[in-house]
């Protein structure tokens, strides 16, 4: 399913001529694996997709939205290494070929260490008998998109927060260090007044496994700061401030109680 949106939330059928963003969907399935939230932006040079998803049909929606629309991918922003939202990379670029890479370096160190650890285990897992049909086929292409370096190195290597064009299109970079990974990049759109941020939020519940609570508490007190109405989470549904503020002082909480002294009391019943 793709969504269409302009400003507020609208059916396709019901938008004349370009829209300022499109939704793709993901999903939260950890048995199958999760996609994460895709977003379409037109630009005036062609279309910005950020974050592309794990799965080939996630993969391969993105590719029919561009034919649709009879323009070309002109960049894949991905806001961080996470293969659920990165994986598709090499779907996309095989049909647009000048298209690059915009990211921050973090992948690198992660070739090194989590994605290298993670290769091992796809290697293992591809050479055990037991395995087969979906799950091998996930492995093998989870295996290929970790091998394809050029699929996840950045082409334009956002280091700092800055304000730039990106297709002709007026974008705010903000990168997070030290967050959801070592560098997570998220999006402003002023004209739209719409952020796009990845895993820094993610609906209903934070991934913590690449995750420096700080520096993710300071990300999303940043996001507080910047100027939006809309906000596209890496997983779940658009938010508006009130529902960001309501996820922050969740997100808060859980931190407080984690590192608390104080014992769980018995619930009264």
């Amino acid at each position: 399913m793709i969504a269409a949106y302009a400003l507020a939330a609208c059916s396709s059928a019901a938008v004349a001529g370009p829209v300022p963003f499109v939704l793709q969907p993901g999903h939260i399935d950890l048995e199958r694996g999760p996609d994460g939230n895709t977003v379409i932006l037109d630009a005036p040079q062609g279309l910005i997709v950020v974050d592309t998803g794990r799965h080939p049909d996630h993969a391969a929606r993105i590719v029919d939205h561009a034919r649709k629309v009879g323009k070309p991918v002109v960049a894949v922003v991905n806001t961080h290494w996470h293969l659920d939202h990165t994986t598709g990379n090499r779907d996309v670029l095989s049909t647009s070929p000048e298209a690059f890479i915009v990211a921050s370096g973090a992948v690198e160190g992660a070739l090194d260490g989590f994605l290298a650890r993670s290769a091992d285990q796809a290697r293992k897992a591809l050479a055990d008998p037991k395995q087969a049909g979906e799950a091998k086929d996930r492995t093998r292409r989870a295996l290929a998109a970790i091998e394809d370096q050029a699929a996840l190195i950045p082409g334009m290597k956002i280091s700092r927060t800055t304000t730039g064009k990106l297709g002709g299109r007026r974008v705010e970079f903000h990168l997070a260090r030290n967050a959801a990974t070592q560098g997570d990049l998220w999006l402003v759109l002023p004209d739209e007044k719409l952020a796009v941020v990845g895993d820094l939020v993610v609906a209903p519940f934070p991934f913590f496994d690449t995750g420096c609570e700080q520096g993710w508490s300071d990300a999303l007190a940043e996001i507080a700061r910047a100027k939006w109405t809309t906000l596209i989470p890496g997983h779940g549904q658009p938010m508006g401030r009130a529902d960001f503020s309501r996820w922050r002082s969740a997100f808060t909480a859980v931190l407080d109680c984690a590192k608390s002294s104080r014992e769980i009391g018995r619930a009264h019943v």
